[in-house]
């Protein structure tokens, strides 16, 4: 029933991304291979190797680490995305930012600290 795949990895996950619905809280760290769009809670850290999209009625309580990200909801920590970092209008983002590069849209409420000096390389700054 519960077969391994002998086929799988990085590739085989392209186009795929992973939900979470509205109304789900997690208490805990979620780490995925691929992009992930959130419109519940997270009580905890997250890294995903691709894209994060954080719904306008999604929250976060913790850190995130991944390539790219979109934020619609509530963010506390620290994120460090290694590309695009887009802050929307609907956003309320709290902590430190390491990032590639920003975008904030007016209207998005931030209180932060930006750090832009990061590359794709994960040897500048590492998650408190």
């Amino acid at each position: 029933m519960f077969q391994k795949s002998k086929e799988g990895g990085p590739i085989d996950q392209l186009g795929k991304t992973n939900r979470i619905i509205e109304a789900t809280i997690i208490k805990g760290d979620i780490e995925a291979v691929t992009d992930l769009r959130l419109d519940g809670e997270l009580h905890g850290n997250l890294k995903v190797a691709g894209r994060v999209v954080v719904g306008p009625k999604a929250k976060i309580i913790g850190n995130v680490d991944c390539e790219n990200a979109d934020i619609e909801g509530i963010v506390e920590g620290v994120l460090k995305v290694k590309d695009l970092l887009h802050i929307k209008e609907t956003a309320d983002v709290k902590g430190d930012l390491l990032v590639g590069r920003l975008s904030v849209v007016p209207g998005a409420k931030i209180q932060v600290k930006c750090d832009m000096t990061i590359t794709g390389d994960s040897n500048n700054k590492s998650n408190k």
